[in-house]
């Protein structure tokens, strides 16, 4: 090991080959795992020694297809063995690529991306925007004067939404190996959250800022509530999948704040709904109680962290 390592070690040949044959401990094996998704040379040779195995065809197959899908995972035409680094032709796009050891390596931004998952590479972004334009054009197109209390009623189970369409069976066809890997389960369900809040938070508060109050909490009153949500919703889905935790979470906050509209006379309904968000959002009695339940839904996903270590129901 060279001065210049920014490993503490690497794995060794009867390592690579225990591997191989399902004989190193699972311990050693999840530590072996996690090094060489930053370590191309040891990563080359548990490589090499997987494909003298009978499952190295089927291996070499599902990781061609996994390269195949990945954004901008372009695979140089001619991948030399042996060879520690090859850059992209001039005239190539997208983001740069390496050969190490015969194998393509995609670039971190491009992992970063495909990990995102829906909340940037699917039709979340325009659905979000669908929502903050539908109300703007609300307010200011049809006047209609609850539309920050609208807003507000719904901005919480956006991103609890995005959560269940972004991690799951149902939102990637390679669940069942992803969550069995040291970057997948619940790393992957976390960095997938934290792209669907990043997307969701300020468009929708924004919205609501440029939005009248008429009546209704301030715009970024539904912060607290939707992280709490989101996060319930991923300790939930450890127990009944993420589908099920978010028709639990979102529809009980939906139940609770238009209940009272179902209630109310026709011209006093957003009236209603307005005073039942400034109950739930409004104060710090209120914002104090939604960041103990993001506290205890945060421990208690972590308490549960296990679970996502398997795939997770549908």
């Amino acid at each position: 090991m060279t001065h210049r390592d920014s490993h503490p070690w690497h794995v060794g040949d009867d390592q690579a080959t225990r591997y191989a044959e399902g004989t190193l401990p699972e311990p050693d094996a999840w530590s072996l795992e996690k090094h060489v998704e930053d370590c191309a040379r040891c990563a080359s040779r548990v490589s090499a020694a997987v494909g003298g195995t009978a499952a190295g065809t089927v291996l070499a197959a599902v990781r061609a297809a996994v390269l195949e899908s990945a954004p901008g995972a372009a695979v140089s035409e001619e991948a030399v063995p042996g060879r520690e680094a090859m850059t992209p032709s001039a005239g190539a796009a997208g983001p740069t690529q390496a050969v190490l050891g015969g194998r393509p390596v995609v670039s971190r931004f491009a992992r970063l991306l495909w990990a995102a998952g829906p909340a940037v590479r699917g039709a979340w972004l325009p659905a979000v925007l669908g929502v903050a334009v539908a109300a703007l054009a609300l307010s200011y197109g049809a006047g209609f004067p609850g539309a920050r209390a609208l807003l507000l009623a719904i901005a919480p189970v956006v991103p609890v939404a995005g959560v269940a369409l972004s991690y799951g069976p149902h939102a990637d066809p390679l669940h069942e190996v992803t969550a069995a890997t040291p970057g997948g389960g619940l790393r992957l369900a976390l960095t997938r959250t934290v792209a669907v809040l990043a997307v969701s938070l300020p468009l929708l508060t924004l919205t609501g800022l440029l939005l009248p109050a008429s009546g209704a909490p301030a715009a970024a009153a539904w912060l607290l509530p939707g992280l709490a949500l989101a996060l319930a919703s991923l300790a939930l889905a450890s127990f009944v999948g993420c589908r099920a935790a978010a028709g639990v979470t979102g529809g009980g906050w939906l139940c609770a704040v238009l209940a009272p509209m179902a209630v109310a006379p026709g011209g006093a309904a957003t009236l209603r709904l307005a005073e039942q968000l400034s109950r739930c959002l409004d104060g710090v009695a209120a914002q104090g109680a939604w960041a103990a339940a993001a506290v205890l839904s945060a421990t208690l996903l972590t308490a549960r962290r296990p679970a996502y270590d398997r795939p997770l129901r549908p």
